[in-house]
């Protein structure tokens, strides 16, 4: 669904590029993650691609389309919440939503819908201006998702949101996902990534360090060992064991067999949070 190649973008007056020579791709149904901190490229690269930002060089076609090729009718299949909710304050949700509806030739989902899908559905009368940050984000996504978009460009899309409705946004993200539903997803969030993305891509200083599935990542980098926290007149002890061979490790099946009473048996799994800073040298600060 989208596929770039070696994509370089300067801001006006600037010495140096933004981005460097990003070269990715985007398959149909995917959910792919672009992980960095600030000012490391993500938002700009969006904004390319959803053609606010003009010329790039290289190349960034989306559904077979360079990007500048495209006239308006690129918005008739995307779809984007921004960071930053931007709603008309004196209008209410259903209002900003109807409003919004008419840019579109098409519109699958009316407003009651997508508004029940983001747990808004009782608040479809209130003025915008009346909402907290999280509700107006909500709102942003809502908005995102009325003409039924082929690609949705989500940037933080839990930023400012309480774990219930974050969780919501999730499942709902994950809902398109399997509809078909292609989805770029913007963040520094590396719990965020781990739990909705197929792949994520880690930017720094406008260059991409490395791409694949978050699990592929963690058990590349992660440590294969297995610990084993026990109580041992009354103090808790903790031993650790190599993965390979656990079925063969007489000390492992020894303990494990004993009498001693076993609190906790996990692997030693890394995070993105330390594979992001390994791969890439910095920190991932919010």
């Amino acid at each position: 669904m989208i596929r770039v190649e070696n994509l370089q973008f300067a801001y006006a007056g600037a010495s140096k590029d933004t981005l460097k020579g990003l070269d990715f791709n985007i398959d149909k149904g995917e959910i792919l993650g672009f992980l960095g901190p600030s000012g490391s490229g993500k938002s700009t690269t969006q904004k390319i691609m959803i053609g606010l930002l003009k010329n790039y060089r290289g190349s960034i076609k989306v559904m077979d389309k360079e990007v500048h090729d495209w006239d308006n009718t690129l918005y008739e299949h995307i779809g984007v919440s921004f960071e930053l909710p931007n709603h008309y304050l004196k209008l209410t949700a259903r209002e900003n939503l109807e409003h919004f509806a008419g840019f579109y030739k098409h519109i699958k989902f009316d407003p009651d819908t997508v508004l029940n899908w983001v747990d808004l559905h009782n608040d479809a009368d209130k003025l915008a201006s009346d909402f907290s940050k999280g509700m107006k984000i909500r709102l942003n996504v809502a908005r995102a998702l009325m003409h039924n978009p082929k690609i949705l460009f989500l940037d933080e899309p839990t930023s400012g949101l309480d774990p219930v409705n974050a969780k919501r946004i999730k499942d709902l993200v994950l809902s398109l996902r399997e509809k078909g539903t292609t989805i770029f997803v913007t963040t520094h969030n590396m719990s965020l990534a781990d739990e909705l993305c197929d792949r994520v891509a880690f930017i720094t200083n406008g260059k991409i360090s490395t791409i694949d599935a978050p699990e592929k990542l963690k058990a590349k980098y992660g440590k294969r060992s297995v610990r084993v926290d026990y109580v041992d007149n009354d103090n808790l002890i903790n031993k650790e064991f190599e993965l390979d061979g656990l079925g063969h490790n007489q000390d492992f099946l020894k303990l494990i067999q004993s009498d001693r009473h076993i609190e906790r048996i996990h692997t030693q799994e890394t995070t993105l949070d330390n594979i992001f800073i390994e791969v890439t040298g910095k920190e991932l600060v919010q």
